[in-house]
């Protein structure tokens, strides 16, 4: 399935993790899956993504929104490699409970060629 990702450029200060969290859980909106880089890069996959930004943007983040592809953590082997025999490029990849996010050139594209 195809979801909307936010990523956030956190400052690399004690609890700006638990603040993005925090504000989030207060608002009701549920992370889905997430991802935390080096530089304070923040991705995030939440469960509305347009209440989620909303509430960020309100507090001062800069949140950039981009589709990705959500597969199941079982098949997400075979959607790999569906997406390569499609010439597809995976620009990054991250992990949840059940599900595994990748970042893809193309999310319609890559959702079509796995189908899913």
């Amino acid at each position: 399935m195809i979801r909307t990702e936010l990523t956030v450029r956190l400052p690399n200060s004690a609890g700006a993790l638990a603040g993005v969290y925090r504000l989030l859980s207060d608002e009701r909106v549920n992370v889905i899956a997430m991802s935390l880089g080096d530089g304070g890069h923040l991705r995030l996959v939440v469960d509305n993504h347009v209440h989620g930004a909303g509430v960020l943007r309100e507090r001062r983040h800069n949140v950039s929104e981009r589709d990705v592809l959500v597969v199941d953590t079982a098949g997400s082997l075979n959607a790999l490699r569906l997406i390569a025999d499609a010439g597809i490029n995976l620009n990054y990849s991250y992990g949840a409970a059940s599900a595994v996010i990748l970042g893809v050139d193309d999310a319609i594209r890559a959702s079509a060629a796995a189908g899913v």
